[in-house]
């Protein structure tokens, strides 16, 4: 039975799948938008540090009058468990512990709080989808252990890229198709590894009054564009499916979606990569800067081969469109609907016990990697700021070296000099100790460190 059908069973016996929402910013707001218009769902609370910003953005997504005055007045959470309308608060321990909700949706951006968070409903029993896939970058292995051990689901955010495609993974390997490649676009030239805040927006397309307009985030835009944000979420994909990661970082050949096939293939044959099943990003730039007609920045991709003549000579037959020799083809989604495809993932956690994506093993990591030669006391700020980019690698290279992973790379002081283009590690910082997300992240060490 399809999801929207159990979905719209569950509406008609009256038993909703319950949510709880964490973090209510665009991307949670997306996925708001598209909840008044999903049958056998009910958001019973949504918990953010500004409760008035939420009910701004609920406005803005659509809720209006019809929906905020009548589903957000619940003065508690056990008002709208009741009565099915919304409870807004900024207490987050009370919604991830309330009986009455089944799934979380961690929607917050902040790995290190996100990582409290998914322990957290762990412990009460609730499912969870991780929608800060910075968080299971670089713990993701252990969060799905620990769901696991809880009898709950953790999943990746169907709408991320991540997602959909290990969606794309299992469609070929369902079929019977080997992997040869993975991934997603990007808009990427390497200098765009040293953008900081104060550059990104000439980089990215946008002029400063362009952004200030849209209320754009500058560093959250900043991870995307310095090579960050395509890390990481390479970062979830390897660890997801068994996809190997390039052995000193992702390559972003440049390729129309045409190319794909035709990149994304061994070097032996023609292509890019270091050998067959591997995660890649396709970049929409030519090397010198000009745009590729016909890009897939915005989306995601899988390249498959033909083991048989047959197979071979059916992609022939239905006009496939492969590289020279017929063998590899790509399959593609030019574009992702972030936010408003959330609910494939409830439905799914909710209803089938499936997540849309969870880590299967430690295969890749992201490393803090210098954007300009950094002294002795300076503090790092993370993803997309000014001191660090993060930088892809096979596990077992960033183990050895004892690398810092870019999720725990924030408010961080550095004990001593790092050249620009480095990799950091753990002896070039003071770090919190005490926090879940560093204790999780070096019990996972050991635990799939072997």
């Amino acid at each position: 039975m399809s999801l929207y059908a159990k979905l719209q069973q569950r509406a008609a016996a009256g038993n909703p799948v319950r949510i709880g929402l964490i973090g209510a910013g665009k991307f949670g707001s997306m996925y708001l938008a598209q909840v008044p218009r999903t049958p056998g769902v009910h958001l019973v609370g949504i918990a953010d540090l500004s409760p008035a910003a939420v009910r701004v953005n609920l406005a803005r997504v659509g809720w209006g009058d019809d929906w905020s005055a009548e589903r957000t007045r619940a003065a508690t959470l056990d008002d709208a468990a009741k009565s099915g309308a919304t409870h807004i608060g900024d207490d987050w321990r009370a919604l991830v512990s309330h009986p009455a909700i089944d799934v979380i949706v961690e929607c917050t951006g902040s790995p290190v709080h996100a990582v409290d968070h998914c322990l957290a409903a762990f412990a009460n029993g609730k499912h969870v989808v991780n929608v800060t896939v910075e968080a299971d970058a670089f713990c993701g292995p252990i969060l799905a252990r620990k769901a696991a051990e809880a009898g709950v689901v953790y999943s990746l955010a169907f709408g991320d890229q991540p997602a959909l495609i290990c969606d794309l993974v299992d469609w070929a390997r369902t079929c019977g198709f080997p992997v040869v490649a993975a991934g997603r676009g990007h808009k990427w030239l390497p200098h765009f590894a040293q953008s900081t805040p104060d550059t990104v927006w000439g980089y990215y397309g946008l002029t400063p009054e362009q952004a200030e307009r849209g209320g754009l985030n500058p560093k959250m835009f900043n991870s995307f564009l310095d090579g960050s944000k395509p890390s990481i979420e390479s970062s979830a994909v390897s660890n997801a499916t068994g996809l190997t990661v390039p052995s000193n970082g992702l390559l972003y050949p440049p390729a129309s979606v045409e190319d794909i096939p035709y990149v994304t293939r061994p070097r032996s044959e023609g292509g890019v990569l270091e050998r067959k099943g591997m995660v890649e990003v396709i970049s929409s730039l030519e090397t010198d800067g000009r745009k590729i007609p016909y890009d897939i920045r915005m989306g995601v991709w899988v390249t498959v081969q033909a083991e048989t003549e047959y197979i071979k000579n059916c992609f022939e037959e239905y006009n496939a469109h492969t590289d020279p020799s017929g063998r590899y083809f790509t399959l593609y989604k030019r574009w992702h609907l972030i936010g408003l495809e959330v609910g494939m993932s409830v439905a799914s956690v909710a209803l089938r016990g499936e997540p849309t994506g969870v880590a299967t093993g430690w295969n890749a990591d992201v490393v803090a990697t210098a954007k300009r030669d950094l002294k002795a006391g300076e503090m790092l700020d993370g993803e997309g700021g000014y001191t660090v980019w993060g930088k892809l690698l096979p596990a077992a290279n960033s183990r050895a070296m004892g690398g810092l992973p870019l999720g725990l790379a924030h408010e961080v002081k550095l004990v001593r000099a790092v050249k620009q283009g480095q990799c950091l590690t753990w002896d070039d910082v003071a770090i919190d100790t005490s926090s879940n997300a560093y204790r999780v992240r070096r019990e996972m060490e050991k635990l799939f460190g072997s």
